[in-house]
């Protein structure tokens, strides 16, 4: 190896001492930029060219249209016959470098020839490195690169910077999509708040009941609904003349297809409910032969159908939601149901759009040990013939490694072969500088032992399903001791300081997660850790825990009030439960203990919550004497997107006996529309004492999801944890 490594640095100190073109001379212009045509592309190319060379040498390069080129120019131009979508081709002999691409081809062909000739490096939006040298030179180049997909975008921090996603060659769904109609689009084009009322028919029928709403689907078999949607999109075509690419697609929420007689036909025929969507698609295909459309194989839709074939301008954006990220889509069950989708889809259709997911939603910062399966995944989608590609990550600041993901995908889906390990420790060089191999441990000792631990890797995971695996105490101390010498190692650099105390964030979130599930022994330390992550994140501008935007300075202040032990007396903790009404099975585990065990639950309902679905729910306290009671309260949460919402109200009688049963009180709650992650208080106040043992709380139900919610029809949970008597 160390032979072949010689004769190779060898071959490169060749090629680069024989320039082709001087570029810049001891910090002065020797060539020119000529822009072979006016498109924007090239534009842009030759504006990023003449920057980038003024920041490494000083030099200012003249940008000319001159159709006269002469040795020593750089040529730059759009189209580029060789290369496909977004491809560019290179070649730098007879003393003129030429840039040639397709699309943004020609700028991508810029930003490869300062990444890998002249040593820049972009690593996050705003973070550039590069050698300052007076003395720009290039080598021989013929280089064609076309990259593996044809559209590619990561919500990543920095994304709306034009610099970083040129530079990472991403792009964005609004340059793609008319008028940002990108996703979930069926309400956007016939709202239900407009036709619902009049047209319930055009809607779904959810448990023999049409559900007109804001998440409901459409009845895709009603011959009117075709009619109503080409007058609307009429509308938006002729307000947009401009763009040729819409997405058609159902609502967000799950199992909200119309199960009509007729639609169900057509799923019997199909052997799938995503054969309604594409035979409806395939008619707004033929009926504007000139229009692309986009339409979601998503939850129900996953599954392709038998028989009908998207036309050649359908597009299926395939999303792979609901598995599991501990291992490759290939090796474990939910998996492997997305590979037999994308294999019936890439068998009818070349037009897939895959929609892949590579962070925790319910908790962006939360360490998420999943760089071990993007190589294989991203190449899964390309064996498949996917030709475009969204890696959705949290665009917040804060999100776990996020710059890390960001960058190495971004290779990947131009080229699904780079070396993943080399692009890793690359990045972290640049990024972290000597505080590198510290996180490099940290990420594969974490990877280990989420694969060692045989524990499921969600993205709506919690890390207390982790405790006693990849987060278990041993391992925790050892991460910390990492971070440690990494914040040591670069305590003279700020920025580079800074940087790693961010990538900290989550680990030091995951350490408060899992505390307020377990015995406090010292509160003071606990609330100095809480005040420590509530700083950094307000320095670091960290604005969102989760993709429901719960701020995380508000998570500190009331963490401190929540979980924080207060000295307060609560007669019920301790209280032994009996139910009347059964809470759902997956919590009656935990229901004789978790609503007086004096731990209240989190923003997941993973742990420590006890949940009733679509039913109401009763339970009786013995708080094992008589004491005299003001107060009762019980701790309720409100998580729109796991179908939580807060019941119509719980109603609290107290007895000494626990046969007669006299009224306390009723606390009715408000409907709350919010996105946010909320605890709601369900609390009674008396002013004079009531003498009791026993309380019996009784919840009622709102029954089923409301018409504006993802589970229109289906019924609504509710979740308690802790109740309080005072």
């Amino acid at each position: 190896m160390r032979k072949i490594f010689l004769l190779f640095a060898a071959a490169i100190i060749s090629v680069s001492s024989s320039a082709q073109i001087t570029v810049t001379r001891k910090g002065k212009a020797e060539a020119r930029i000529v822009c072979a045509d006016d498109a924007k592309s090239t534009k842009d190319a030759a504006a990023y060219f003449a920057d980038f060379t003024k920041r490494i040498s000083g030099a200012e390069l003249k940008i000319t249209h001159d159709e006269k080129v002469r040795k020593g120019d750089i040529v730059l131009g759009s189209t580029a016959p060789a290369a496909g979508d977004d491809g560019f081709v290179i070649t730098c002999k007879d003393g003129i470098l030429n840039i040639r691409g397709n699309q943004r081809g020609v700028v991508y062909g810029v930003c490869d020839i300062f990444e890998k000739y002249f040593g820049m490096d972009y690593l996050a939006a705003d973070v550039c490195n590069y050698d300052k040298n007076p003395d720009m030179k290039l080598p021989y180049i013929n280089d064609i690169q076309t990259p593996a997909f044809s559209f590619r975008q990561c919500f990543s921090p920095g994304d709306e910077d034009k610099t970083f996603v040129d530079w990472f060659r991403l792009e964005h769904h609004k340059d793609l999509f008319i008028n940002d109609y990108f996703v979930h689009t069926f309400n956007k084009i016939m709202p239900s708040s407009v036709y619902g009322k009049e047209h319930p028919e055009y809607y779904s029928m959810i448990r023999g009941k049409r559900q007109p709403g804001d998440h409901s689907q459409w009845c895709l078999t009603n011959p009117e609904v075709f009619e109503v949607a080409c007058r609307e999109l009429d509308k938006i075509f002729a307000a947009h003349p401009e763009g040729d690419i819409i997405a058609v697609s159902q609502n967000d929420g799950n199992d909200t297809y119309c199960t009509c007689d007729e639609c169900k036909k057509v799923y019997e025929e199909e052997g799938a409910v995503s054969g309604a969507y594409v035979r409806f698609l395939n008619k707004l295909a033929a009926h504007y032969p000139d229009k692309k459309f986009i339409t979601l194989a998503y939850l129900f839709t996953m599954d392709p159908p038998k028989h009908v074939k998207p036309a050649s301008n359908v597009y299926i954006m395939l999303c792979d939601i609901d598995t599991k990220r501990e291992v490759p889509l290939t090796d474990n069950a939910s998996g492997r149901h997305f590979v037999k989708a994308i294999e019936g889809w890439s068998a009818i259709t070349e037009n897939i759009f895959v929609w892949d997911y590579i962070i925790n939603f319910d908790n962006c910062v939360e360490p998420f040990p999943n760089f071990h399966i993007l190589q294989d995944n991203v190449r899964l989608f390309h064996k498949h013939n996917a030709k475009m590609l969204f890696e959705q990550s949290c665009r917040s600041i804060g999100t776990d490694m996020v710059e890390l993901r960001t960058y190495i995908l971004s290779k990947l889906m131009w080229n699904p072969e780079a070396d993943v390990d080399s692009l890793t420790k690359h990045f972290l060089k640049e990024y972290y500088h000597e505080a590198a191999p510290y996180i490099y441990r940290y990420i594969n000792i974490m990877q280990g032992a989420l694969l060692s631990s045989n524990k499921e890797l969600w993205i709506y995971d919690s890390p207390i399903t982790h405790k006693d695996g990849m987060f278990n105490k041993n391992l925790m101390k050892t991460y910390n001791k990492l971070f440690d010498a990494a914040e040591e190692a670069v305590k003279d650099k700020k920025d580079v300081l800074d940087r790693v105390r961010l990538s900290r964030l989550p680990l030091q979130y995951t350490e408060l997660e899992i505390a307020r599930t377990e015995k406090i022994d010292d509160a003071e330390e606990l609330k100095s850790k809480v005040m420590l992550f509530r700083e950094r994140c307000k320095l670091y501008n960290v604005t969102t825990l989760n993709e429901r935007n719960n701020n995380p300075l508000d998570y500190c202040d009331l963490y401190l009030q929540r979980y924080i032990p207060t000295g307060e007396t609560n007669y019920a903790l301790g209280a032994k439960v009996s139910y009347s009404i059964n809470p759902g099975k997956r919590y009656q585990p935990i229901a004789d203990t978790a609503l007086t065990d004096g731990l209240y639950g989190g923003t997941t309902f993973v742990e420590s919550w006890v949940g009733w679905e679509g039913i109401d729910g009763e339970f009786t306290l013995d708080l094992g004497k008589e004491y005299d009671i003001t107060t009762i309260n019980a701790d309720f949460l409100h998580q729109l997107g796991q179908w939580i919402l807060e019941p119509e109200s719980v109603t609290y009688s107290v007895s000494t006996d626990n046969k007669t049963f006299t009224d306390f009180g009723t606390h009715k709650f408000k409907e709350d529309r919010g996105i946010q992650v909320k605890f709601v208080n369900g609390k009674v106040e008396r002013q004079q004492p009531v003498k009791a043992r026993y309380i019996k709380v009784y919840v009622k139900s709102i029954g089923n999801c409301p018409s504006w919610h993802y589970g229109v029809g289906y019924p609504a949970w509710f979740f308690i944890d802790e109740i309080t008597v005072k």
